[in-house]
């Protein structure tokens, strides 16, 4: 087929916004092209046990982006969502508190309560220590030894894998930031301080599961979006794609979302660039439906606990209306062969936030962007961005090329 201006590859949530965002902009030269048959990426939901569940884990519509809500509500209106307040508990010590862990120290025993809050108080960041630079000694010293051995080391092995030093520490800013001081104010008067965490307030559709939304907007492109396209080679300075059936398309510019390892080859690229991405990592999700209907009001769990293979489930009747059950979700290097329910694995879930990783990708993106090749979404960027923030990423970037192009003001 002929060149198309915009070639989008990968139709999750940041292709599918980024080509929505062009086609309400007026423009009409571009293409998606999707490996999957169905469109969504993590973002897909599948009829389970009479109603929807989300194959790519627990994702939620956060309320803290105010246009991108908007621009969503207009493949997917107000009317057709629920809106809730986040309640999210950690299994501990035979029982559940709220999340985050250090703002609810105070739903524990008061023995327990005295533990952490001192051991909180000796932590080398209210004890004037420097940060340290390896993630395992970073979570003891901004939580303290207790907390980290108890609750964010093990969880954080059970969804990452087990050597955490491999992570860097400089996203760990991003955690709820709740200090000592508020900590012993909540213990004092028996309620949460501090930050919230993100989803503290969230939309999630009245009938469907979160795949739903973006079906609609995948529908909104028409015969603009190809399915069962799976991209297998870039060529940079052509600017031309092949996919594994042989096919080949051309642009001006390209915008990829899918995870950088999936090229086979990418001409154009310098070698060391090419070396760099077999060093990004991320981790593998196994998504499994469990029919059993919990006594709980929570939306989803935490589980540090080790003996336990998942880290986390999602309580699908909590959020999900007439549904039942919940589903699992745990590391594939966790995944034991046992139960006959509905099972998905997801290959991609997780960028892993090495040490090396905004080296690499500072260098990658740079690069690419000079050569018209635009990354876009957690797998363009191997950021781990939730599908509002990618959401708004995706439009202001569709915005900004389309400035540049003169076709907005």
């Amino acid at each position: 087929m002929g060149k198309v201006k915009y070639l989008i590859l990968g139709a999750g949530p940041a292709g599918l916004t980024f080509a929505n965002r062009l086609q309400q902009k007026g423009e009409t030269s571009f293409l998606v092209l999707e490996k999957e048959e169905k469109a969504g990426g993590l973002c897909r939901s599948e009829e389970v046990d009479g109603s929807p569940l989300d194959i790519g884990g627990g994702h939620f519509l956060d309320v803290r982006r105010p246009e991108v809500v908007e621009f969503l509500f207009g493949f997917m209106p107000e009317e057709e969502w629920d809106s809730y307040e986040r309640d999210s508990r950690i299994s501990f010590d035979g029982g559940y508190i709220h999340h985050p862990f250090e703002a609810n120290i105070w739903e524990m025993r008061p023995e327990k309560q005295q533990e952490y809050l001192s051991s909180i108080e000796q932590a080398g960041c209210n004890q004037g220590e420097a940060k340290p630079k390896e993630f395992v000694d970073w979570i003891s010293w901004k939580l303290g030894k207790k907390i980290a051995e108890d609750y964010m080391l093990p969880y954080n092995e059970k969804m990452f894998g087990k050597d955490l030093n491999a992570l860097g520490t400089y996203w760990l800013e991003k955690l709820p930031n709740v200090s000592y001081e508020e900590t012993k104010l909540s213990c004092e008067k028996r309620q949460a301080y501090g930050s919230q965490p993100g989803h503290a307030q969230f939309y999630y559709p009245k009938k469907y599961g979160y795949g739903e939304l973006w079906l609609r907007m995948r529908r909104a492109l028409g015969d603009k979006l190809i399915t069962k396209a799976a991209v297998s080679a870039l060529d940079m300075e052509k600017k031309l794609v092949t996919c594994t059936d042989g096919k080949r398309y051309e642009a001006e510019m390209i915008i990829t979302t899918i995870p950088w390892m999936e090229f086979n080859y990418i001409e154009g690229l310098p070698e060391a660039m090419k070396t760099d991405i077999g060093r990004l990592k991320y981790s593998s999700i196994q998504i499994e439906y469990v029919p059993e209907q919990l006594d709980t009001q929570a939306h989803w769990i935490y589980y540090p606990q080790r003996q336990i293979p998942y880290h986390r489930i999602l309580v699908r009747h909590n959020f999900c209306p007439g549904s039942k059950g919940y589903w699992t979700e745990t590391n594939k290097d966790r995944v034991k062969e046992s139960g006959s329910g509905f099972r998905y694995m997801n290959e991609y879930a997780y960028p892993l936030n090495t040490i090396e990783k905004p080296e690499i990708m500072e260098g990658l993106l740079r690069f690419s962007k000079g050569m018209k090749v635009y990354a876009l979404g957690r797998w363009g960027e191997h950021e781990h961005y939730n599908s509002d923030a990618v959401a708004e990423l995706a439009m202001e970037l569709a915005d900004e090329l389309m400035e540049r192009d003169g076709k907005i003001e």
